[in-house]
């Protein structure tokens, strides 16, 4: 039932946003870009473990190790992944991640999947970003265990709104040392990848029409933009990335190029790759033009050759 209502709620989010063909007289016609639907109805591949850092069952994180007797024992490089859906848990979880997951599982690569409170779950500020910053910090803490590299480079990827939190938890370290937010020890972010993602809450929480409504980032900032929202919030050292698709309507080029230009004015560059022909939801997808991108750009930061 929870699948299906995610399902609802993202194809209404989307209504209008599928690419219908051919536009002009003669012109070659185009294939329509994926909708929820084409990537949640497939067979979904299962994690190898899971594990929780807090009491909420919300709060927990889904762990993709390689294979042994493909990789060898290890210990293997892995990213931190987090999960859009608008910032709300009734929209999407974790586990619309699992596809690259389990792709990047499959070319080497672990994975650290976190859950977290929505704004409809106790989360938005400071709920969402303590479960980020606590599920990120555990990697470092735990992640040996499971046999990956915990140290430098350490990747964060978050698709749309989990692209804001990938974001966000780069320049998290920079918030003041007695910033509840930042925490006694936060984790360093070497990369930052953000998917189709929403960085700047302040535009978000003025925006009108938007798939994701005003409310859910309003709920995000609750004001404090220097403190959540990356345009605004203090430098850090991470390399950020952003990959977005020509035909998102969700977040289309326009809203990382606007990321992109604000982060140009703080003396910041801020690369982003734009693939043709794709949405919101081949961002996400194994077999898409755009992941292929985004997966031979974590490999490189790794220093692996695809295979």
């Amino acid at each position: 039932m929870r699948r299906m209502m995610a399902m609802a709620i993202l194809a209404a989010a989307l209504v209008g946003c599928s690419a219908p063909g051919v536009t002009q007289e003669g012109a070659v016609p185009q294939k329509p870009i994926m909708l929820w639907g084409d990537l949640l109805g497939r067979p979904q591949p299962k994690p190898d473990a899971t594990l929780s850092y807090g009491t909420d069952d919300l709060q927990l994180v889904d762990v993709w190790v390689p294979a042994k007797d493909k990789w060898g024992e290890g210990p293997f490089p892995a990213v931190i992944m987090i999960h859009g859906g608008c910032w709300q848990t009734a929209v999407a979880e974790r586990d619309i991640m699992n596809w690259i997951a389990d792709d990047l599982r499959s070319h080497g690569v672990g994975v650290w999947n976190i859950e977290y409170r929505g704004v409809d779950r106790g989360g938005g500020y400071p709920g969402t970003y303590d479960d980020v910053g606590a599920a990120a910090d555990l990697f470092v803490r735990e992640g040996a265990r499971y046999g990956f590299k915990t140290g430098a480079p350490r990747i964060a990827i978050g698709h749309s709104a989990g692209g804001h939190l990938a974001l966000w938890l780069a320049r998290r370290p920079g918030l003041a040392a007695d910033d509840g937010l930042r925490g006694r020890d936060p984790v360093t972010i070497d990369l930052a990848i953000s998917q189709g993602g929403l960085p700047d809450l302040r535009a978000g929480a003025a925006s009108s029409g938007h798939a994701c409504g005003a409310e859910a980032p309003r709920d995000m900032a609750r004001g404090e933009f220097g403190r959540t929202s990356p345009p605004e919030m203090p430098l850090g050292d991470a390399t950020e990335m952003q990959f977005n698709n020509a035909l998102d309507h969700v977040t289309p080029p326009a809203t990382g190029e606007a990321y992109a230009a604000a982060m140009a004015k703080r003396g910041r560059t801020v690369t982003m790759t734009v693939t043709p022909g794709e949405g919101h939801v081949e961002l996400i997808a194994p077999d898409s033009v755009s992941w292929a991108k985004q997966r031979a750009a974590i490999l490189a930061a790794f220093g692996m050759a695809a295979k």
